[in-house]
């Protein structure tokens, strides 16, 4: 008996395409653009080739989030089947370039096409916060990026409270991470300022901050952004709408905090000059007849009242830097070799603690 199954040509369709949604629900395939075009402004159509295939590629001018031309090297998402005219295609979710050349040439043509929309205009660009405590950080959470930018921020003042959107910052897909992390910021509202932190990389790997999206989504945040994206030469788009663009995730840090040891030596600095200017009028009335001496003694107590305020202030200052300080507000401080079985000393406001250690973990 033959047991090959007949179809008729509809049902035959269906039936491969099922069985293409269950073998490849997605795939990403890498080649070259060719034969690019919109039909109708909204429909796309291209061939992605090889030395020796092509397969055709469809997708809508809505999910066309990186120019095209033909020639570009380029790895596409999307999902196969058959047309019902029988012919087989890639739809299309997700285009990256890949290479170079590719890349260069769809960030230039997105540069010049947000330029003529003014997404550049510096007069958009805002300043980092005055008093910043809070901010919103957009990054892979093991990246060495951000574990620079955090290690920074501890090192030169400290206290500033970090809220973490943990996103992929490389490949497709990768963008749509960082637009819902942006939102989520923005529709909360707890943050004064987002970082968008990525380490150094190839051209491929920071292509993903060259989408029209994302850098759509950065310029429209009502929250400033600050970018820390790659080296110091490298450039993208994201850089370019956000409000502060730093050179790396490390010089992002340095942008908003301040340098302890700078305040440290600007307060001593400080009371330096007040202590002379209070010798300097002493010596003046040693010089000056008794008439003068009840004018030089009362713009002398002005002054000295002045300088007891600004040294209340920087005291104050100093205070919270001081580790008592940081440890009345809860924290501990951690002392002796942290390996399995070692004796431990931690340290509270009030209490000297004796501890072993049990087990340790990687952060």
């Amino acid at each position: 008996m033959d047991l090959t199954p007949r179809f008729s040509v509809s049902e035959f369709l269906e039936v491969a395409n099922q069985t293409l949604d269950y073998a490849f629900p997605a795939v990403e395939i890498e080649g070259e653009v060719s034969g690019f075009k919109i039909s109708k402004n909204r429909w796309v159509f291209f061939d992605l080739k090889d030395e020796t295939s092509t397969v055709n590629c469809f997708t809508t001018i809505y999910q066309l989030h990186v120019p095209l031309e033909d020639g570009m090297q380029v790895i596409v998402r999307g999902t196969p089947h058959l047309t019902k005219a029988g012919r087989f295609s890639i739809t299309i979710q997700k285009i990256l370039p890949k290479g170079e050349g590719s890349i260069k040439k769809a960030f230039e043509l997105l540069k010049e096409k947000f330029a003529k929309e003014g997404l550049f205009d510096p007069a958009k660009k805002r300043p980092i916060p005055e008093n910043l405590q809070t901010i919103g950080v957009v990054s892979s959470i093991t990246s060495a990026g951000y574990a620079d930018f955090c290690k920074i921020l501890n090192n030169r003042w400290g206290g500033l409270t970090l809220k973490v959107a943990n996103c992929g910052v490389q490949g497709l897909g990768v963008s749509e991470e960082i637009c819902r992390a942006i939102d989520y910021f923005n529709e909360q509202g707890n943050v004064q300022i987002v970082a968008i932190l990525r380490g150094g990389g190839s051209k491929d790997d920071l292509a993903v901050f060259n989408d029209e999206t994302l850098a759509r989504k950065i310029a429209s945040s009502r929250i400033p952004i600050i970018t820390g994206i790659g080296h110091e030469i490298d450039e993208s788009l994201a850089d370019l709408v956000a409000d502060i663009r730093a050179s790396t995730p490390t010089n992002a840090a340095e942008l908003l905090s301040r340098d302890k040891t700078v305040e440290v030596a600007r307060i001593q600095d400080n009371l330096t000059h007040t202590l002379q200017f209070v010798a300097h009028y002493i010596d003046t009335i040693k010089n000056t007849n008794l008439t003068t001496i009840t004018s030089v003694s009362e713009a002398i107590r002005a002054r000295i009242e002045n300088a007891k305020d600004e040294a209340k202030n920087q005291q104050k200052i100093l205070a919270s830097l001081s580790p008592e300080h940081i440890l009345k507000q809860g924290y501990a401080i951690l002392s002796g070799n942290l390996s399995p079985g070692n004796i431990v000393k931690i340290t509270t406001h009030d209490k000297l603690i004796t501890a072993r250690i049990e087990h340790v973990d990687k952060r």
